[in-house]
């Protein structure tokens, strides 16, 4: 896709959104950002003005029509309930955000003749695998949860529309961590670091034995980018992990390096989940040779360094992290109690 393009971006108000409309417009695409402002007051500090879309559509993805693809050049489609929690809150409407909702705008979008759709799906539908070995995109999808059956069922959704002039790709994103203004503090490593900050203990929910493959945000963004600027051919209808390889961590290995970045804090295994189910190695041999431009820049005591010093300038404190405004399950409940959302996470009230 050339340079000064329009791209539509779902969900650009959230945490990945706010990072990837800043990362679009500084390469000179222009930006039309698509929310329905779900989480428009959970927000560390102000979203700078680099990360204002072009133009902004406050719409829930479910009520997407023909109209408001008019100009679009190509999609990145982020929006969707964000976690494996969120998506047990009620499995069929996560299906019906995650995958119809994903599938009835690919379509508008082939009908429309905008050709590229990037899809950001999960490392977490691979669920549980031989940690020996480390997962291709071909091997086997164990998902384990609403939000991961989701995801594979939208790939294959996505995968039935391709053809000659509709090129979808799969990103596979390993868990994301690292700095937005709208930030999330339900991520293994922005949430261990938040304990030690806060407590002086990195609290680790599991045995601390699964492992997780890690990305940092900004290296998520530049992977969509390597995607939106590809041969349509390179991309048409492939799976892609996104990660790097020695991005892969056991939680335990994370806690630690939490520990080492936070003077006097101590790494505390409480074990109340047991051997989390979902462990999975990734292999990310391959968006190497399909996005051969994608050179992650960003290491995990990197990453924890800069959202320590954000941390510490915004002053996050313990009644702060124990807030709604971090964590989307809390979000969520605490939207329905007020009376914001209905059960159906329809918003009453559009906040801008």
């Amino acid at each position: 896709m050339k340079k000064n393009g329009t791209v539509l971006l779902t969900g650009n108000t959230g945490y990945i959104g706010t990072v990837m409309t800043e990362r679009l417009k500084k390469a000179s695409y222009k930006v039309v950002g698509l929310d329905s402002g779900l989480f428009a007051e959970n927000y560390l500090y102000d979203v700078p003005s680099a990360a204002v879309p072009d133009r902004q559509i406050m719409k829930d993805i479910r009520n997407i029509s023909g109209e408001d693809l008019d100009g679009i050049d190509a999609v990145i489609h982020l929006a969707g309930l964000s976690n494996d929690p969120m998506g047990e809150l009620n499995p069929a409407l996560t299906d019906e955000i995650n995958r119809k909702s994903t599938v009835t705008l690919a379509r508008l979008s082939k009908s429309k003749g905008i050709g590229r759709f990037i899809f950001a799906s999960s490392c977490s539908i691979y669920g549980i695998s031989d940690n020996k070995t480390a997962v291709k995109e071909d091997g086997e999808l164990r998902p384990l949860t609403a939000y991961a059956r989701a995801k594979v069922d939208a790939e294959a959704g996505l995968a039935g529309l391709a053809d000659r002039s509709f090129h979808p790709v799969f990103m596979r994103n390993a868990t994301v961590y690292g700095l937005s203004p709208r930030l999330r503090l339900d991520l293994v490593v922005n949430n261990l670091l938040a304990w030690a900050v806060t407590t002086g203990e990195v609290n680790t929910m599991s045995d601390g034995t699964p492992w997780r493959p890690l990305v940092h945000i900004q290296d998520f963004c530049s992977a969509f980018l390597e995607a939106l600027a590809a041969p349509h051919a390179a991309i048409h209808c492939q799976a892609l992990n996104v990660g790097k390889p020695d991005g892969i961590y056991q939680v335990r290995e994370i806690a630690e390096e939490v520990r080492k970045a936070v003077s006097g804090s101590k790494v505390k295994i409480l074990n109340r989940t047991g051997s989390d189910e979902r462990s999975y190695r990734v292999d990310f041999s391959k968006i190497k040779k399909v996005l051969p431009g994608f050179k992650p820049q960003w290491t995990l005591d990197r990453g924890i360094g800069e959202l320590l010093e954000a941390y510490r300038k915004y002053e996050l404190n313990l009644d702060k992290f124990n807030s709604d405004k971090f964590f989307r399950i809390r979000a969520i409940r605490s939207l329905m109690e007020s009376g914001r959302i209905n059960k159906e996470l329809i918003v009453k009230e559009v906040t801008r």
